[in-house]
């Protein structure tokens, strides 16, 4: 078990390394992850030659605070798996766009995913509008809404179907000033995110109100999927605790 959860604390440590490479927000899980394993791997090697001998309440305290962070985990990843594949349904009356980050003027990996997903939807569904949701933060030249207004309008959706919000910097903000754009409170809404984000994204909008909603998932960057996964995972915890 000793040499398991040595194994383990490695990949998370090379992982971490990987992540900071590309400047990843969160990586610091990975490191902290492996320090954990790392000394597991430390305390369960000394147990197993005598040199320490913890006691009994201390292991079963351990093992109950580490089984229930286990389940919690696993009860979080299932809810947002479930929401992965999400569609949609045909002629909504609107789309929102969730914002991600923009490098200057140009979409993110992550915000291309989203417009890609959005252009799909808007070709397939010529009455749809497109509520393009995101302000401007460090290092972007211009707001994210502006960014997937360009990228939409190139690729030949017209201007028309398309509505800025251009002021929020997180997806509580997205969902709740995009809802003033919204005319009629019974109009059909579908959320474009990443796959991983759409489990949490439908549960702020049904706390702040939204009745006729539903997921529209795009795809993410399969080599950060993992660290996507876990991330999601614990901001899905905050919002449920919130």
């Amino acid at each position: 078990m000793d040499i398991f959860l040595l194994a383990a604390a490695v990949v998370c440590l090379v992982y971490f390394v990987f992540l900071l490479a590309f400047g990843m927000d969160f990586a610091i899980v990975w490191l902290l992850a492996a320090v954990f394993l790392g000394g597991l791997s430390f305390v369960w090697r000394q147990q197993k030659a005598g040199i320490w001998h913890l006691p009994l309440w201390l292991k079963i305290a351990a093992g109950i605070v580490i089984g229930a962070g286990l389940v919690i985990f696993l009860a979080a990843e299932v809810q947002i798996v479930g929401k992965m594949g999400e569609k949609g349904k045909p002629d909504l009356d609107y789309v929102i766009v969730l914002g991600a980050q923009v490098r200057g003027e140009n979409p993110s990996k992550a915000l291309t995913k989203r417009l890609e997903a959005a252009y799909d939807y808007m070709t397939e569904n010529e009455r749809t509008t497109a509520i393009l949701s995101g302000g401007q933060g460090d290092g972007e030249d211009i707001t994210e809404a502006e960014a997937m207004r360009r990228y939409l309008e190139d690729r030949g959706i017209a201007p028309e179907r398309l509505i800025k919000e251009d002021k929020s910097t997180s997806t509580e903000e997205n969902l709740r000033f995009c809802a003033g754009l919204i005319g009629g409170s019974d109009a059909s809404v579908g959320i474009i995110s990443n796959n991983f984000h759409i489990c949490r994204a439908l549960m702020i909008a049904g706390k702040q109100g939204y009745t006729n909603v539903c997921g529209i998932a795009a795809y993410s960057d399969p080599k950060f999927q993992v660290h996507y996964m876990v991330r999601e995972a614990f901001a899905l915890v905050k919002e449920k605790l919130r």
